[in-house]
């Protein structure tokens, strides 16, 4: 099977997606694939903080002012993203006076709003605070939704033309007279092989980007740099909380939705799919973050997850906290390929420039000349992504007031209506894994039982209504189950433990998930 396309791009994160719109609004064609689905990497594993730029002013200015330029755009042209809820830095005693003394004039300096606040008045706004406070700041930091970002994002480049292929993952190029003339892939949907004939191929798999980059023997030096969160079970803050001292480990507390997001810590590892969370690193986490929001200590803690920051090395990287997180645009024709771009670092909330500095490297390769429009042209909202924002799937549930629409997701009421607008609206985003692929579109499996009784529910719904048949459902019920133990295993204490006990009774006892999957096999 050989397909063509002007350009190709490999990355279905925050960037991939990203680019793929802003190509699709100048009138470039693209398909973007990606080996297993939106946001599978980074771009879902992060905190969703859509940083003022206050994090950086003592670190990196540039970083900063980026941060509070792209902030600014994507509250104009992605509002349904964001909760704008605001930011607090709070410092405890011990924390460095220097660093707080020096605090707002390095935001002045950047531009950056921050005001002063008296530790009272901080408490205040948000009671869970400690109250050995000794000094508070506000911020202009916010929320985002990562899924609904990257969703709405290839929603709208489809719309405009540009296709996707989810679980198909590069093995190969092939290049001839200094460019790439094929990218053979594998469709693990179908485990048949797709050969590519693209014009230009844009490489944005974030921290995989050194390893396909060497298939084209092109060389990145990427550190992995691994961050795990701990997702508490209630939302404990209405702003994001920051540790005002320089980056560390443990130092914010960011809300999503009807929960809050307490993280991170930086440990380097050798391969970004060696990325895990750890018991160690959750017990590391609370521990230092108590000083902060003293509440950390005793609440409950529904899932930990990691992502691997992608870190561009340049000189000597002893220290991953004081490697750039800025981006790295890299023409490979340095490399003697002509036709291969890379994107790669950077963050969450700069996606927007990293696409638009991308594109306009491919339409100049192109001799396209439109300019980009994506700092001034609205986000559409999408049917694809609507269902990731906490609270519409109830709400919505409510006001039809069907007595036949049964809910599957208690913890997020989540009906058996939406999950099939859901798999109807995933048009060529379906792939291989529909319950997991659900799961990156909804609010399944984010509540306090993590998939463990509406899995089983949900999956029971697919065989029903036959989208699923033989063993698949439960071969995608399997590996769902096992991703979501992977999430919950390092915080298991107290009620989570009787939880865990009761979903591994349940699984195992009426569907011996523990034996071994003949049927994957």
């Amino acid at each position: 099977m050989i397909e063509t396309i002007p350009v190709l791009v490999i990355g279905g994160g925050s960037t991939g997606t990203g680019i793929a719109r802003d190509l699709a609004l100048r009138g470039v064609p693209c398909l973007l694939i990606e080996k297993r689905d939106i946001n599978s990497g980074a771009s879902g594993g992060n905190h969703g903080l859509l940083h003022s730029g206050a994090r950086y002013v003592a670190s990196d200015m540039e970083a900063a002012v980026e941060c509070r330029d792209e902030g600014d755009i994507l509250r104009r042209v992605a509002p349904q993203c964001i909760d704008d809820c605001g930011g607090l830095f709070v410092a405890v005693p011990g924390d460095d006076e220097g660093y707080i003394a020096d605090f707002p004039g390095l935001c002045d300096r950047s531009g950056i709003g921050c005001k002063a606040l008296d530790p009272q008045e901080a408490r205040e706004l948000e009671p869970v605070l400690a109250e050995s406070l000794v000094a508070a700041y506000r911020v202009q930091d916010a929320s985002i939704d990562p899924f609904m970002l990257s969703l709405d994002n290839m929603a709208h480049a489809m719309e405009l033309g540009a296709r996707v292929r989810r679980n198909t993952r590069v093995t190969g190029f092939d290049i001839e007279n200094g460019c790439i003339k094929r990218v053979r892939c594998c469709d693990d949907t179908s485990e048949r092989e797709i050969i590519i004939e693209p014009e230009l191929v844009v490489n944005a798999s974030g921290a995989w980007a050194g390893l396909v980059a060497a298939m084209a023997g092109a060389q990145i030096e990427i550190l992995y740099s691994m961050g795990e969160l701990l997702v508490t079970q209630d939302r404990l803050a209405t702003r994001v909380i920051n540790r005002l001292r320089p980056a560390s480990d443990s130092d914010i507390l960011v809300p999503g939705g009807a929960v809050s997001i307490l993280g991170t810590t930086s440990v380097r590892i050798d391969h970004p799919d060696l990325c895990r969370p750890s018991i160690a690193e959750a017990d590391a986490i609370i521990d230092d973050a108590k000083a902060m929001v003293p509440l950390l200590e005793t609440t409950r803690y529904i899932r930990a997850y990691s992502g691997v920051r992608p870190l561009v090395k340049s000189g000597n990287a002893g220290d991953d906290r004081s490697v750039s997180r800025g981006f790295a645009l890299i023409d490979h024709a340095h490399d003697g390929v002509e036709n291969f771009v890379t994107i790669t670092g950077g963050k969450l909330t700069t996606y927007r420039l990293m696409a638009e500095k991308t594109c306009d490297l491919v339409c100049a390769k192109l001799g396209v000349s439109t300019p980009c429009s994506t700092q001034t042209e609205p986000l559409p909202a999408s049917e694809k992504a609507m269902w990731t924002e906490p609270g519409r799937a109830p709400r919505t549930w409510v006001d039809k007031k069907s007595s036949t629409d049964l809910i599957l997701c208690e913890c997020e009421m989540v009906s058996a209506g939406v999950i099939a607008s859901i798999v109807d609206n995933m048009g060529e985003m379906r792939g291989r894994s529909l319950l997991k692929a659900v799961g990156q579109r909804s609010r399944v499996g984010k509540g306090p039982c993590q998939g463990g009784l509406c899995g089983l529910r949900i999956t029971g719904h697919l065989y029903d209504s036959g989208r699923v048949t033989d063993h698949h459902g439960l071969h995608e019920l399997r590996r769902f189950v096992e991703r979501r133990w992977r999430g919950f295993a390092p915080v298991l204490w107290g009620a989570s433990l009787r939880q865990a006990e009761l979903q591994d009774a349940l699984y195992c006892g009426m569907l011996d998930l523990e034996l071994e999957d003949e049927s994957a096999s």
